[in-house]
């Protein structure tokens, strides 16, 4: 008969030793500091576009955790909406508009306490209609069925059970618990350890129906803006944790079917925050490209127009737009006649910003290959 970590007498007095935390802690901290500190120098604008790039990545990889795949334009546009920042246009979608509030919420709000409430609205937010998929769910509360609620895998009729979370009869005292554990903890413990003990206690205790894994990352996130005191996140959990799933819910299972010693989920979470620090400069490397090819011409004059069909470049990656930027895509940008955009962009040509291919009809323009290693 297993026996979970929640049925244990001591539950929830989680252990752990320090002596194996303390070198990728360490490396976490130094990881964070130098992200930031790159992030600082960005400038208002970027930092913007940065804090939209990472949201989007959340939305998108949260999502995908759970097995749905949300649309990438719609997600932007939302963000985009959310955030002030010029968006596609496209029609709103609730799911998705409401997942990306859930999100900002977590980190813009995270001054705001913690309660049952705030943590009913977000679950319910996530299923507006009051579905998962064909299934109708209980949103808003917590479950409250009489049947056990497992996480498995496999066929029907074949399935492995992975975990079985306390019965609904307990989650009123579990989760006061948690609450007054959230509350005391905030400034009395380590921050990047203290969202992983979140993340944890949290999915444990799976309070919802449905919903559970993505409210355990939102939290994570929230407690990590605790923490740095950063109302905006420059690094996607989720994404990280998408790339490492299997290994994921192989430790979280492991640890919820011990002894309360959580050394190892809190080795592998830090071990997944720093990696994930370190992704992000890959999702944010059109921001620091744009960032740094700015400050490279720095000294240059470029009228408004111009600086605009320069970001755009900039956007689609260093070789710029597919076949590359043409007058006509130059005069419907700048919203100007061909003529003019003609003679701006030989001007970007002779500044040596742009550099011109092929000939006649064939002519476009696009960056250097050198433009961002002189």
């Amino acid at each position: 008969m297993i026996q979970y970590i929640w049925q244990r007498p001591e539950w929830p007095k989680f252990t752990w030793d320090d002596a194996r935390l303390l070198t990728p802690l360490g490396e976490c901290r130094l990881l964070q500091g130098k992200l930031l500190t790159k992030v600082s120098t960005l400038g208002l604008a970027l930092e913007h576009q940065a804090q939209a790039e990472i949201l989007v990545e959340e939305a998108v990889k949260t999502a995908a955790i759970e097995g749905e795949q949300l649309d990438v334009r719609s997600v932007r546009s939302s963000v985009a909406r959310r955030l002030g920042l010029p968006s596609a246009g496209l029609p709103v979608d609730r799911r998705i508009d409401d997942l990306v509030s859930v999100l900002l919420d977590a980190t813009q709000n995270f001054e705001k306490q913690l309660t049952k409430e705030r943590l009913w609205g977000w679950q319910a937010a996530l299923f507006p209609s009051g579905y998962s998929g064909m299934h109708k769910i209980k949103v808003g509360d917590w479950r409250d069925s009489s049947e056990p609620m497992r996480v498995v895998s496999g066929p029907i009729g074949r399935e492995k059970i992975h975990y079985e979370a306390p019965p609904a009869g307990k989650l009123d005292k579990e989760m006061e618990r948690f609450f007054s554990w959230w509350k005391e903890s905030t400034a009395n413990a380590e921050g990047i350890i203290r969202a992983a003990i979140a993340h944890f206690w949290f999915v444990t205790i799976h309070p919802f129906d449905d919903g559970n894994g993505r409210i355990a990352r939102v939290l994570t996130d929230m407690a990590l803006a605790q923490d740095d005191k950063q109302h905006n996140r420059y690094y996607s959990l989720s994404t990280q944790i998408m790339a490492e799933r299997e290994t994921y819910y192989t430790i979280l299972e492991n640890t919820q079917k011990g002894n309360g010693d959580i050394t190892d989920w809190l080795v592998w979470f830090l071990g997944c925050f720093a990696r994930a620090i370190e992704r992000s400069e890959t999702i944010l490397a059109g921001v620091f490209m744009r960032a740094e090819f700015w400050r490279k011409h720095a000294e240059v004059t470029l009228s408004d127009r111009q600086k605009k069909v320069i970001n755009r470049v900039l956007e689609e990656g260093p070789s710029g737009f597919e076949g590359g930027l043409t007058t006509r895509k130059y005069a419907s940008i700048g919203k100007v006649s061909r003529a003019t955009a003609f003679r701006e962009l030989d001007q970007l040509v002779e500044l040596g910003i742009l550099k011109r291919s092929g000939k006649g009809r064939s002519v476009s323009y696009e960056l250097p290959a050198n433009t961002l290693s002189d």
